[in-house]
């Protein structure tokens, strides 16, 4: 159990520390690649004013672009205030030039534009710079690079921030099992000597109950006034209610403790689900309730004969006493998923939505809920799930999926054949 919370409560703040590097190396990105945007627009703007010189002649004089477009990549174009490409560089179409749709907005506007646009060869960064003369827009110029640098760096910077995360994640996952173990050792220590506790007052209470029960039942027996009597009668079914009870924390201590024997042996699932229909059919009968058990078959199982029976007693325990008169209970067993499963389906009133994820919570007893069980303690279904999961199986609890009640679903590891 300790097991369990340690990893869960490591697996939470990893999960919550993965988050936040997720965040961060997604802010840190986002970031870094607006800043390299905005230096590639910086400079494309500084190459675009270099060029304003042949505008609107389109001259061959002006700028350095020609001579860097064949080793960073850039293209230019120079255009007409009506759109007619007066100059461009040899490249200019293979990265979008000329883009008019940013050209007729750069006039319009008659400052600057910088967009990211699509083309064949990839996205590509245009800047359009209007060449004002006179209060007029004599032309615009426009300068492209290819993002592909960008790109690459960035690319470069997540390289680099991955491995730094994943070893993040490593050494958290490995910090958080540590202290998470500090901390949950003095809440198993407490938790040790409450199980010792409840261990050692149960054994202390059985001999003296046994006692109680045994001259109860005596001076019942030799018992002539009614008055007397009833007394006596009540006695004796108050002690076995509080053997009961005691023998379920006995065995919910051994469970935790790790110290209940749990057999690994092949045995048949069906078997055990027809001796258990045979052991309280009398008592469905007397109730009014129908008790039906379905032929699965051989369900070859592989667990602890003895606690499967104790498993399934308590299901159709908790069954007949949340069904009424009239009602019936139905047995059932099948192969599901490679594993020998039994059910125990039940005409009551269901299992209220609220309290069907802690219905196998111990001394778990909600107003009006299945959980109560029927005025016991609350450890009926937590002890069946306990004692499932030790077998390597599990217990799942339900409703039909008509409304007409709950079920109960025991899963065990299904045998081998030949075995």
């Amino acid at each position: 159990m300790f097991g369990r919370i340690r990893l869960k409560l490591t697996l939470g703040y990893v999960a919550i520390l993965a988050l936040i590097l997720t965040i961060f190396g997604a802010v840190v990105v986002l970031g870094f690649s607006r800043q390299l945007t905005y230096r590639q627009d910086q400079l494309l703007q500084r190459e675009a004013r270099s060029e304003q010189r042949g505008v609107p002649a389109g001259g061959e004089e002006g700028g350095t672009l020609r001579k860097r477009e064949r080793v960073e990549g850039f293209a230019w174009a120079r255009l007409t205030p009506d759109g007619e490409v007066t100059a461009r560089s040899g490249n200019a179409s293979s990265l979008g030039l000329p883009a008019l749709g940013q050209f007729r907005e750069a006039v319009r506007m008659e400052r600057p534009l910088a967009a990211t646009i699509e083309t064949p060869a990839g996205d590509v960064r245009v800047v359009s710079m209007p060449v004002v003369r006179s209060g007029r827009v004599a032309g615009v110029v426009q300068v492209a690079q290819s993002r592909e640098t960008i790109g690459n760096t960035v690319g470069k910077l997540v390289e680099v921030l991955v491995p730094i995360g994943i070893f993040s994640l490593v050494l958290a996952t490995v910090g958080g099992l540590y202290m998470s173990g500090r901390a949950m050792r003095p809440v198993r220590e407490a938790f040790e000597r409450q199980r010792t506790f409840v261990a050692d007052a149960s054994h202390e209470l059985k001999t003296p109950l046994t006692v109680i029960r045994v001259d109860a039942e005596l001076a019942s027996r030799v018992a002539t006034d009614r008055k007397v009597l009833e007394p006596l009668e009540h006695l004796v079914s108050e002690t076995e209610r509080m053997k009961n009870l005691i023998s379920d924390l006995l065995l919910l201590a051994r469970l935790d403790a790790g110290k209940l024997e749990i057999a690994r042996e092949p045995f048949d699932l069906s078997e055990v689900l027809h001796e258990t229909a045979e052991r309280f059919a009398p008592r469905a009968l007397s109730a009014g309730i129908g008790l039906d058990v379905g032929d699965p078959g051989g369900l070859p199982a592989v667990g602890d004969r003895a606690r499967t029976s104790q498993i399934l007693a308590a299901l159709v325990d908790n069954a007949l006493r949340h069904t009424p008169p009239g009602g019936s209970i139905i047995l059932g067993g099948a192969h599901c998923h490679g594993k020998a499963e039994v059910s125990v389906a039940d005409t009551g009133g269901g299992i209220p939505e609220e309290h069907l994820p802690h219905i196998f919570d111990r001394f778990y007893r909600p107003e009006g809920s299945r959980g109560g069980e029927g005025g016991g303690a609350g450890l009926g279904l937590a002890i069946a799930r306990d004692l499932a999961r030790a077998q390597g199986g599990e217990l799942i609890a339900g409703n039909d999926a008509a409304g007409k009640g709950a079920i109960f679903r025991l899963r065990l590891p299904a045998a081998r054949a030949g075995r």
